[in-house]
């Protein structure tokens, strides 16, 4: 059974470390016209405090980490009161997502059984540079933008199938292919031992660096146009956009500087740094677009 204070089941959940995802959560809600306040907060907790996390500890006990992984620089072994954890978080998210409903509900199974694939040993999709990719870009992406703005705004599916909302899903998607490679590139060695020919193994360090930021440009135009065409007073947003990115800029280059002089610069506590300003800055632009833009019914 699972034992509810066993110290290193709580660590390996890694609560903290899913709000990395909370930008694609805010992004759903900036482009939101009328989601319902009860509503928006009972997703938001289901997915940063019960999916995310089960996925999480799921990946844990099938990588049986010794070295840094997200948001644990120091983890601890791992037994089968994880694997338990894993499952009784998904379980309760099913049941709470039921509640939201049984749309919001299947695409929480679909996620949890993709991140299930991604680490078992016997599927393991983690192993397959592109393949791990693609599939982490599309469902921590575009499928999670989709199944919270469903949810949000209370639509059937078919509301779904519209450019104004197929197009910011497919950025979410874009934008997570783009930083994927980053969050994999100071766990080189612990990845090779276990056999994962990640992305960023194969690009190299530098490769990694020069990928994302040229995924980047890419993913800022992809923005540029979508505002321009589709959000009222577009530029405008558009250049917030650019003033919150200076940070991550920022810290980003001046990251590539460190590590050109000194390979050791590629660590935990780095990486680690660059995903929290990345998701501080992403965040606060989304909800500022969203203050502007609507208000809760």
């Amino acid at each position: 059974m699972f034992h509810w204070f066993d110290k290193s089941v709580w660590l390996h959940l890694r609560i903290p470390f899913s709000f990395f995802l909370m930008p694609i959560f805010c992004f759903a809600l900036s482009q939101s016209p009328r989601p319902g306040l009860g509503v928006t907060v009972g997703v938001f907790l289901i997915l940063h405090l019960l999916l995310y996390p089960a996925s999480n500890a799921y990946n844990s006990y099938y990588d049986k980490d010794e070295g840094s992984i997200g948001g644990l620089e120091h983890p601890p072994p791992v037994g089968r009161n994880l694997l338990y954890a894993a499952w009784l978080f998904d379980l309760v998210a099913l049941l709470l997502g039921l509640l939201i409903g049984w749309q919001f509900a299947l695409g929480l199974f679909v996620y949890g059984a993709v991140s299930k694939a991604y680490s078992h040993d016997q599927i393991r999709i983690k192993k397959y540079p592109v393949w791990s990719w693609l599939v982490t870009g599309v469902f921590q992406g575009a499928f999670t933008y989709l199944m919270v703005y469903q949810a949000i705004n209370n639509l059937p599916l078919r509301a779904l199938w519209r450019e104004e909302v197929l197009i910011p899903a497919g950025l979410s998607t874009l934008w997570l292919m783009a930083a994927y490679p980053m969050t994999q590139i100071y766990q080189h060695e612990e990845d090779a031992r276990r056999g994962d020919l990640t992305l960023s193994r194969l690009l190299g360090i530098q490769g990694t660096f020069v990928f994302t930021a040229t995924a980047f440009l890419l993913v800022n135009a992809g923005f540029f146009l979508y505002f321009h065409y589709y959000v009222s007073a577009g530029f405008p947003f558009f250049l917030l956009f650019q003033l919150l990115l200076l940070p991550v800029l920022a810290y980003f280059f001046g990251w590539f500087v460190r590590v050109r002089r000194d390979r050791s610069q590629v660590n935990f506590r780095s990486a680690m740094r660059m995903n929290l300003i990345s998701a501080v800055c992403m965040n606060l632009f989304f909800l500022l677009v969203f203050v502007l833009n609507v208000r809760f019914v």
